[in-house]
């Protein structure tokens, strides 16, 4: 979750470079480099930063970055940090791995961060596998073809409609986990079940096995969405969780495609009634699905006869 900073980035420990002081390599093995200034008042900016950063460790070699804070980033975008990332592409060839915006709500509340165009995170670095990215004010891409890339990742609070669209109209032919926090409109999100028709096809996604289309306030649609999706048999591993997923989304997800072929589906938090559940669990658990049913915190609130009901990742 978002609560506390990643210790592990695709399989590397994270290792935060200490930006006043020379740093010392581990001993063994690579890492994940957490690049980060203070979100308040810090003693220089990102780029700067990332300057000595290159200078003192051989950025030949870096595998994986995770980009921290940067300076003000709920009032200021993080253009400059996608900038100065694209413009040192050249010094960053065994690069695979890049996280952009690893910050707790100590930092920086995720529906405040102002992101960027991040299109050039992909154009930059050709060979990049791993793309992750927290925070969806102000952010945008373009569509791509980025014939490499193996996992995009998007945590928001709300998503624009104009990103849902572009990364349906990707052409990623390598990618095997696409994992979208679509959030809701109070923090951003406009789009519709119909702008996720490209991913649910599943044509420019022929290696796709793990989808995550979560923390909605529109799940029930997109459970249903999903159930009779062309993209849904060649899945391992589906998650629909953190949003408002009531009975008509449980139910639409048992009426459609068999998911016995499925390794993991993922429900938690959700509002779905206790014989709902038993069902879903006596369908699957037999064949083998690992299940996460958990409601976890999705409490439901009454006032003047109106039920309020809440994703698990908003502000």
């Amino acid at each position: 979750m978002i609560s506390e900073l990643q210790t592990e980035f695709h399989g590397l420990p994270v290792v935060d470079f200490p930006i006043d002081t020379a740093p010392t390599m581990p001993a063994q093995g690579p890492v994940a480099w957490r690049i980060s200034v203070p979100t308040y008042e810090p003693p220089f900016d990102w780029p700067e930063a990332f300057a000595k950063f290159r200078a003192a460790v051989d950025p030949a070699g870096v595998q994986a970055i995770v980009v921290g804070g940067w300076s003000d980033p709920y009032e200021e975008s993080s253009a400059p940090v996608v900038e100065a990332l694209a413009a040192a592409a050249g010094e960053l060839p065994a690069l695979r791995s890049l996280f952009l915006g690893d910050m707790t709500s100590e930092d920086c509340e995720i529906s405040w961060i102002v992101q960027s165009d991040v299109t050039a995170l992909l154009t930059a670095f050709p060979r990049l596998e791993h793309l992750g990215v927290r925070g969806g004010s102000q952010l945008s891409l373009t569509p791509v073809r980025h014939e490499n890339l193996r996992s995009l990742v998007i945590e928001t609070g709300g998503l624009p409609a104009d990103v849902v669209r572009a990364v349906a109209a990707s052409d990623l032919p390598s990618l095997t986990e696409l994992e979208l926090w679509l959030g809701t409109e109070d923090y951003g999100a406009d789009s519709s079940v119909e702008d996720l028709a490209p991913i649910l096809s599943g044509e420019k996604l022929p290696r796709l096995t793990r989808l995550a289309l979560s923390n909605s306030d529109q799940q029930d649609a997109i459970a249903a969405a999903v159930a009779t999706a062309p993209i849904l048999p060649q899945l391992r591993a589906l998650d629909l969780s953190k949003g408002v997923l009531l009975d008509g989304g449980g139910e639409a997800l048992l009426a459609g495609q068999p998911l016995t072929h499925l390794e993991s589906l993922d429900l938690h938090h959700n509002y779905l009634s206790d014989a709902v559940l038993e069902r879903i669990r006596m369908t699957l658990e037999p064949a083998g699905v690992e299940l996460d049913l958990d409601s976890a915190d999705a409490d439901e609130d009454a006032y003047d006869g109106t039920i309020y009901r809440s994703v698990a990742v908003g502000e």
